[in-house]
């Protein structure tokens, strides 16, 4: 199952450090198949108060988003980022092409 690493990011320092990220941050996904989706895009928001950009990368699988964010190359450059933005980052299991959400809905309805 696909999985992601999703940051919304917020006023972010555009100095020498966040360019080093970016100059740097492909070469630690690169082991673990991840690549980006989106990448500093500003959302169209529909609906709630959002006034940053969105980051978000695809992997194989949850495993290896999780051994991605733990590894010691994104380790060694995450305070790059984290000094010089607000963010919020966390990790997503997808859905399979197959998902069906009625399904979903009878589900909860007898588990209640």
């Amino acid at each position: 199952m696909n999985a992601y690493a999703v940051g919304l990011l917020h006023d972010i320092d555009q100095n020498d450090e966040i360019l080093d990220y970016l100059r740097r941050i492909q070469a630690t996904l690169d082991p673990y198949g991840g690549h980006f989706l989106v990448h500093g895009s500003m959302p169209e928001v529909l609906e709630g108060p959002f006034d940053g950009v969105v980051v978000l990368i695809g992997f194989p699988d949850v495993g290896s988003a999780r051994a991605w964010y733990g590894s010691p190359g994104y380790q060694e450059l995450l305070p790059l980022r984290t000094r010089n933005t607000r963010s919020i980052t966390f990790l997503l299991e997808g859905c399979g092409p197959d998902h069906d959400s009625a399904a979903m809905a009878d589900e909860i309805a007898a588990s209640r």
